[in-house]
């Protein structure tokens, strides 16, 4: 057992998060300033004051006692959110979550798909998890017939779900690899034609410039890093400008003073 995780659940207030805790575990006074924070395995039954951690953009609450999720309503910054291992029925509350983009609710109690619509809005989601057959948690609705094809057509827009690939640049070149292998097959087949052929009328498969690499999208807490960098790095220039004025007056003043050997006759 990790000793944090000990300290943890004995600054829990009734299995509630409280102000204490979260600033133990993050090392912030004020809350408004946690960008990320590691819940995990402590026994929580309510969020308490989490609804607090305005800034908040990474939260892994995984491994709780965790049935209902309200005070999450409230961080529009969220980006990543696991809360799998939980006893959640509801994820009403995620719908407030505009910037959300990864999901893990494996291993919970959601029974149906009409739970997610609450999900459907959100423009930003892109990796949704409610199943993970290496861990062993799921979720009931996951057992219905169709469910994979169901959630595909729910969340177009997501690019992975349960850990596949669905959409993206990873599913279309699958895909074209599957076609170039059934366009080969033909051009074997009975009815003739060569390789030279198929080069011929080849077409590019993608628009150019598609495999081009995207300027990543930085948060604020890299944002935050940079800054940080920026400010301690200003900090030794002027340390070192400091220390190179200091060893120059002591030259000059070394320098000024009569040579010893002068007072000897």
């Amino acid at each position: 057992m990790d000793p944090r995780n000990e300290k943890g659940k004995d600054e829990l207030g009734n299995g509630k998060i409280t102000a204490q805790l979260l600033k133990s575990r993050t090392g912030e006074f004020d809350l408004e300033s946690i960008l990320l924070l590691k819940l995990r395995g402590l026994g929580i039954l309510e969020l308490g004051c989490l609804g607090e951690c305005a800034s908040l953009e990474w939260l892994d609450l995984s491994g709780n006692a965790l049935t209902h999720l309200g005070p999450l309503a409230t961080l529009r910054n969220l980006a990543v959110l696991n809360i799998s291992s939980n006893r959640i029925s509801s994820l009403e509350p995620l719908g407030g979550c505009e910037s959300l983009q990864s999901l893990n609710a494996a291993g919970n109690s959601l029974r149906s798909l009409q739970q997610l619509q609450c999900l459907v809005g959100l423009r930003h989601l892109e990796n949704l998890r409610f199943h993970n057959a290496v861990g062993r948690l799921s979720n009931p609705f996951c057992t219905s017939v169709g469910y994979p094809a169901a959630m595909a057509e729910m969340f177009p827009r997501v690019k992975v779900i349960d850990g596949e690939r669905v959409s993206g640049r990873g599913s279309e070149l699958y895909q074209l690899c599957k076609d170039l292998d059934s366009s080969l097959q033909r051009f074997h087949g009975p009815s003739g034609g060569s390789l030279q052929e198929l080069a011929g009328r080849a077409q590019p498969w993608v628009a150019e410039g598609y495999w081009d690499a995207q300027p990543a999208r930085r948060s604020s807490i890299v944002e935050e890093a940079y800054k940080q960098f920026s400010e301690a790095l200003l900090e030794c220039r002027e340390l070192s400008k400091r220390a190179d004025h200091t060893i120059c007056q002591a030259e000059r003043a070394l320098s000024g003073r009569p040579d010893g050997n002068s007072y000897l006759f």
